[in-house]
């Protein structure tokens, strides 16, 4: 049952105040002196509100490795870190390569209800890089996939990766491209450079990204599709796209929150907490990635959410797995990263945390944002708040996280998904209790 909600002196992206009236899941007031009888008040004095958060890359693991997360407990990590919708990649087991897959990932989503999920689709079969996966039969299937990609192993054969773009042109699809020249990065364990030496760690050299980014933005111009990406970690990755954009080539591209954030010099310790797939990087690359982002060059900020078990990353550095959870710490780290330091504004995280994402997976209905008319797809968070952050602030399965014990600023206060409250004074709602709750004020602090 969705919720009849009146969010109370909200401070919007753009700096203005103002009440916000949700009824039947979709906003159908803004602004002061709204008819509120009979609605659940919040009081959202001194919070910021934003548009429902998307990620266009996140792994729920299910099914097949629910050992590490399912579409539930992960659905539970991105309410509870603000966003309302999520893209969940394909390497799951089975993989996602056909329709039926996607179909049982996107009905697992519905039946979670905390977000909306939208099943990424493999480009290839099995993910090995051979064939083409079923992307005609995935995009008309009920999940209507718009997004395949092969994310955590690179579409590394060119011929395929033309073949791919000129499928999805067809319906307007895009692929998402893990940019790792394969040869280049053989049993690679860090970036490539003068720790990597220091350290006796194989060397993951930028140009392994740089290279496949270059390749593929040349193949999607000559055949005139959309390419998309992921995980932009390098400065010359950051330039390569900035040049393919002004080429006027349909390039999109997506930076990590811990990207923006960490450098390799937290490997020094040999904490698999860190070791990321991209590695973490140099300070000047955390720079570029920066300053890409606020420049437009980099279009988002995605998770790559990445649940291990314990025993994955309680282990030494070289057995251990790649990867790192991030729903949950995401606007935190944004707001650490690139709020505070004055290069991106409110209005700004909306577009790449939000309105963005939804465009590149075409999610209809986020491209409205916050108005009358729009689904009812909210994250209120309170800037002002600080928290030291530890386990306890996880909501998913796994506690992979590279931010333990570290002052990350902010707090998800409440989450509105589809008009209903899913998070409520930080804490998630139970999924039977979706239906009305009556007036609540929600707490700061």
């Amino acid at each position: 049952m969705n919720q009849r909600l009146h969010v109370r002196g909200a401070t919007l992206p753009g700096g203005s105040t103002a009440d916000i009236l949700i009824e039947n899941g979709t906003i159908t007031g803004l602004g002061r002196s709204l008819d509120s009888s009979g609605a659940t008040s919040i009081d959202a004095d001194g919070l910021i509100a934003l548009p429902g958060l998307v990620d266009l890359h996140t792994h729920l693991r299910e099914p097949g490795f629910e050992q590490s997360e399912t579409v539930l407990t992960g659905s539970r990590a991105a309410a509870a870190g603000g966003f309302t919708a999520v893209h969940a990649m394909a390497n799951t087991s089975p993989v996602a390569d056909t329709a039926g897959v996607v179909e049982q990932v996107q009905a697992l989503g519905r039946a979670a209800g905390y977000v909306t999920v939208r099943p990424v689709g493999a480009v290839t079969v099995g993910l090995a890089g051979e064939r083409l996966a079923e992307i005609g039969a995935m995009a008309r299937s009920r999940a209507q996939v718009r997004v395949f990609s092969d994310d955590g192993k690179c579409v590394w054969d060119a011929l395929l990766m033309r073949r791919a773009l000129e499928y999805v042109k067809t319906f307007d699809g895009v692929v998402a491209q893990h940019a790792q020249e394969p040869r280049l990065t053989l049993d690679a364990q860090m970036n490539e450079g003068a720790l990597s030496s220091e350290l006796g760690l194989a060397g993951w050299p930028a140009v392994a990204e740089e290279a496949i980014i270059a390749r593929d933005v040349l193949i999607a111009e000559h055949v005139g599709a959309r390419v998309h990406i992921c995980h932009v970690s390098t400065a010359g990755a950051v330039d390569v796209v900035r040049w393919a954009k002004a080429r006027g080539i349909a390039v999109t591209a997506e930076v990590t929150p811990h990207h923006l954030l960490l450098t390799e010099d937290l490997i020094r310790g040999y904490d698999a907490r860190f070791k990321v797939n991209p590695p973490l990087r140099s300070d000047d690359d955390v720079r570029a990635l920066r300053a890409g982002l606020a420049d437009g060059t980099i279009d988002i900020v995605a998770t790559d959410h990445a649940p291990h078990p314990l025993e994955a990353k309680e282990a030494e550095w070289s057995a251990a797995a790649f990867g790192m959870v991030g729903l949950e710490s995401a606007l935190s780290v944004v707001q650490a990263s690139v709020v505070d330091s004055g290069e991106l504004g409110w209005a700004d995280v909306a577009r790449v945390l939000s309105a963005a994402p939804a465009a590149i997976g075409r999610l209809d209905g986020y491209a409205q944002g916050i108005a009358v008319g729009a689904p009812a797809n909210l994250t209120l968070y309170d800037a002002s708040a600080t928290r030291a952050f530890a386990p306890e602030h996880l909501s998913g399965k796994s506690i992979n996280s590279p931010y333990f014990g570290r002052e990350l600023p902010g707090r998800v206060v409440a989450t509105i998904h589809e008009g209903r409250q899913t998070v409520i004074d930080g804490e998630l709602v139970a999924a039977e209790e979706f239906a009305d709750r009556g007036t609540h004020e929600v707490a700061r602090g």
